[in-house]
């Protein structure tokens, strides 16, 4: 199946061994979610997964760049597939920019925003930045204001 080949590709070009299971994580992020979601999401998807199976895979993708950890104050850890260029790796440290609803805790991904550049003073590294807008989602705003 060419649709395999392509999601073993990305795990070998991350440098990870490929499983079944990963294999298959891997294919849900890239054709069932869409924007930032969180581990109780993903094992929505896929419940013959154990949640520790998911959370050791995320915290691998995560460390390999496959996707990105989101910390939008809500106390949920959340991911969200990275479409970064793994030729530029510049691009992983600017990231783009993510909107919090304060009043259902969905987090949404702009991908085609980037966080702007912030000059850092001389002797410090950035290492990771995050760019989080507090907002009431489109859904709740209509709930709220009916």
């Amino acid at each position: 199946m060419i649709d395999n080949e392509k999601y073993e590709q990305l795990l070998a070009n991350a440098g990870i061994r490929v499983t079944a299971m990963r294999l298959m994580i891997l294919r849900t992020l890239h054709t069932q979610i869409h924007g930032a979601f969180s581990l109780q999401d993903l094992s929505g998807l896929l419940p013959t997964a154990d949640n520790s199976t998911l959370f050791r895979s995320m915290t691998l993708f995560a460390e390999k760049q496959l996707v990105h950890q989101i910390d939008d104050g809500s106390g949920i850890q959340k991911y969200c597939v990275c479409h970064c260029d793994e030729h530029d790796p510049e691009h992983h440290h600017h990231g783009h920019v993510h909107l919090s609803c304060t009043v259902c805790h969905r987090t949404f991904c702009l991908e085609n925003i980037e966080i702007p550049q912030v000059p850092i003073p001389a002797g410090f590294e950035p290492v990771e930045a995050e760019f989080i807008v507090k907002v009431v989602c489109p859904k709740c705003k209509e709930k709220l204001y009916r």
